[in-house]
């Protein structure tokens, strides 16, 4: 498996206003052309936090822990509908209540994402799909005894510590 390199995503502002267009390579390729994605942060009940492990094919920060969900917006698709397929696709879960808390702009020397952020409490089952390499619910602790040892992307070590989880 490998990324589509040729999945258009839409270019936009700091405000989230569409300017353009770019490829998945494009963006990706240290242009910074900033694009929209989506993460979900899944709690349970019992206060613990999933997060998946990307697999080693991907082309950002593989065999890393990272959010639950984490995905582009498609070109023509609104953030809610993005989230709700991303959800669906990595997770497999059909319902649950996002409910919002930031949006900010995250850079690496590689690319620009402008992220919607969202979290949610789910108990339900989680059935990771292919494009993952598992994953299982953290208690809060044990992320926060990891953070800064190379074991999660700097993406969600970024946002765990902006969110005060």
């Amino acid at each position: 498996m490998k990324d589509n390199n040729e999945e258009m995503f839409p270019v936009v502002d700091e405000d989230g206003n569409i300017t353009g267009a770019a490829s998945r390579g494009e963006c990706h390729n240290g242009s910074r052309l900033l694009h929209p994605v989506v993460h979900l942060h899944v709690f349970n009940s019992r206060g613990e936090l999933y997060l998946q492990k990307r697999p080693e094919w991907k082309d950002i920060q593989p065999g890393k822990w990272d959010t639950a969900v984490g995905g582009h917006v498609d070109l023509g698709e609104s953030v809610d509908i993005a989230l709700r397929r991303e959800v669906r696709e990595e997770l497999g879960i059909e319902e649950f209540t996002p409910e919002p808390l930031t949006r900010y702009v995250f850079e690496s020397a590689r690319e620009r994402e402008l992220v919607f952020s969202f979290k949610t409490v789910y108990d339900g089952a989680v059935r990771p799909s292919q494009e993952l390499d598992g994953g299982r619910f953290w208690p809060v602790e044990e992320i926060r005894a990891h953070i800064g040892k190379g074991v999660f992307t700097p993406n969600f070590e970024q946002e765990f510590q902006r969110l005060k989880f």
